[in-house]
């Protein structure tokens, strides 16, 4: 059965780390539903984060292949149900009129959004939450015409004490 899958994989910082693992995972016909990339607490490690759908054989190769890089620290499953999800997206909308300003101001609002830059004919809105609610503003604001979305992709932390770190 084919799942969602969240796997983090702790990395040297250097250059074209990224590209190896997408890479990697490409030249075995593994397909990267997100992909997210950025510093840790430590000095010289960056954290990958990626979604990946398959069966547990597929996570399983996955894995294997990360581990094989020389680049790569650590790797790790994370269990979503244990896990804090988010997702950043920035939506610039069409605002051609005050009340459609006030409008999406509003649902902005609503959504716990930032308004992040104000033009005579657009606003860009900054939105974090979960697949789900992301989606949802964005349907949402199809109605205004929308101009320009900028997402981030999926990011995970385990919840509670458990973490990803070199030594647990």
């Amino acid at each position: 059965m084919e799942n969602t899958h969240y796997i983090v994989a702790l990395v040297e910082d250097r250059p074209g780390v990224m590209q190896r693992v997408s890479g990697l995972l490409r030249k075995r016909n593994f397909n990267i539903d997100s992909i997210s990339v950025g510093a840790t607490e430590i000095p010289g490690i960056s954290r990958i984060t990626m979604t990946v759908r398959g069966d547990r054989v597929t996570l399983e190769q996955v894995m294997k292949q990360l581990n094989k890089l020389i680049e790569v620290v650590k790797v790790s499953e994370l269990n979503p149900r244990e896990s804090v999800i988010r997702e950043l997206a920035l939506i610039k909308v069409n605002v051609k009129s005050e009340g459609a300003r006030a409008e999406v101001v509003q649902y902005a609002n609503i959504f716990r959004g930032r308004i992040v830059d104000v033009a005579k004919h657009s606003m860009v809105v900054e939105i974090t939450g979960d697949e789900d609610k992301v989606q949802a503003f964005i349907e949402l604001m199809r109605g205004y015409g929308i101009k320009e979305i900028a997402r981030t992709g999926k990011t995970i932390m385990a919840r509670g004490a458990k973490s990803v770190k070199l030594r647990e």
